[in-house]
């Protein structure tokens, strides 16, 4: 079966290329880092100018109340739309603009967007600047063809994504941008590699656990009740009990790498007893205490069939059972931040039109996975009560954060004509 339309549509992608890798290097340039949230407004201008020519109406909104923002670090976020000829489903592509620190150990400016053997180095590039320039282009791509287009198309630049989306899509999903009737389906390309569609996420409990002691002479520790060594009979405790019990659980999520496919617990950090302290220049001195406090910070790790409640009721039982059995033993738990898993349905609209989509770029068929970490998603789900979702762009998950951060020129042709593909079969309502 031929699909001249079609076929017209993946050559002015393919014809766009330069237009795409011109996008993303403008995108990267800006350093629109978070912490602490610099240059939104810059990159949401961007956007914005490049978008209303093309019959888009633009809205700058700031996130006013939500975490992190203020006048010195306001959180801007960009929605365009744009009316089709006549009516029919929304499809929205996401994708946040704020990145991470560049950090130590580049070989090359982390800014400057180079262009060498074919990628683009940058922090950002991959995660997920390249990947929203695809978006872009596809959807112009989609534009220019000509075909009629029923419905509504949308484009976001959204903040905060790594500290956890809360002044971007949370703080528009609970204002119902991202629910129906105003949204259909969400594409966000986050960097998941070119042939695969990314259905759904692992869920999160971060926790602050606390040993409490008492403070005495390090002479004379028998005085004292060590806050450290408490922590030592929790982190024993783990090892006996939790570790094991974590490994012999399966699921039906299709987690990548295979190794997120049970849950998991990271301890983050342990911080214990007074900070050591420097005299003059002298190398900083231990201080002669014994601890009376001690915490531990870690980050577990949910699958779909875990129920958040029953995790933290596991974890209590764990430390009421110390409390029990060791002397002295007191504690506190405190929780720090938690999403729960999300995972869209296969044979969801997006994703049948994705994976089509792919089929017929690639020539292979696409690998539906999950996600080891969390992303937006999460918030479209739980607060958008939207289920029609998936992550889908360029770039190798691996490389996102990393020193030397790139995107490859070819997967971001590759991906933006994926996403105007399933766009169009979306908006036809070929997948209906």
């Amino acid at each position: 079966m031929t699909h001249p339309r079609e076929d017209l549509l993946l050559a002015s992608v393919e014809a766009r290329e330069e237009e795409i890798v011109d996008l993303a290097r403008a995108l990267i340039r800006i350093p629109s880092v978070n912490p602490p949230g610099e240059f939104y407004r810059d990159c949401a201008e961007l956007l914005g100018r490049r978008l209303a020519p093309r019959g888009f109406q633009v809205e700058y909104l700031r996130a006013e109340g939500a975490p992190g923002d203020c006048d010195r670090y306001p959180r801007w976020n960009l929605v365009a739309r744009r009316e089709g000829e006549s009516t029919g489903p929304c499809v929205h592509f996401n994708g946040h603009i704020d990145v991470v620190a560049p950090g130590e150990g580049w070989s090359r400016p982390p800014f400057e967007a180079q262009v060498m053997g074919g990628r683009i180095y940058g922090r950002g590039a991959c995660d997920m600047k390249g990947g929203l320039a695809a978006a872009v282009i596809a959807v112009e791509a989609l534009i220019d063809a000509g075909a009629p287009l029923p419905g509504a198309i949308e484009i976001s630049g959204t903040g905060d994504e790594e500290s956890g989306g809360l002044g971007g899509v949370a703080w528009l999903a609970e204002r119902g941008w991202f629910s129906k009737p105003k949204v259909d389906h969400v594409i966000i390309p986050e960097p998941l590699n070119v042939d695969r569609v990314c259905i759904g996420h692992r869920g999160v409990w971060w926790g602050e656990i606390e040993t409490k002691g008492r403070i005495a002479h390090g002479s004379m520790p028998f005085l004292g009740d060590s806050a450290i060594r408490h922590m030592a009979a929790v982190l024993e405790a783990f090892e006996r009990e939790l570790y094991p019990a974590l490994d012999g659980q399966a699921t039906a999520m299709p987690v990548e790498p295979p190794g997120a496919r049970t849950p998991t617990l990271n301890i983050n950090s342990v911080h214990g007893g007074q900070p050591d302290v420097a005299a003059g220049d002298a190398a900083a001195l231990p201080a002669p205490l014994v601890a009376d406090a001690c915490r531990l910070v870690f980050d577990r790790r949910l699958l779909i069939e875990e129920d958040l409640d029953d995790v933290k009721a596991s974890m209590h039982a764990l430390l009421d059972g110390l409390a029990q059995k060791r002397p002295g033993f007191r504690y506190s738990l405190r929780d720090l931040l938690e999403v729960r898993p999300s995972m869209t349905e296969p044979d969801r609209p997006v994703v049948r039109a994705a994976a089509e989509a792919v089929r017929r770029v690639l020539g292979r068929e696409a690998k539906l996975i999950c996600s080891p970490g969390t992303y937006d998603q999460k918030h479209i789900d739980r607060i958008g009560s939207l289920r029609d979702c998936i992550a889908y762009g360029p770039g190798i998950l691996d490389l996102a954060h990393q020193p030397d951060e790139y995107v490859e020129i070819a997967d971001m042709t590759a991906s933006a004509k994926v996403m105007a593909l399933a766009a169009y079969s979306l908006l036809s309502g070929e997948t209906d």
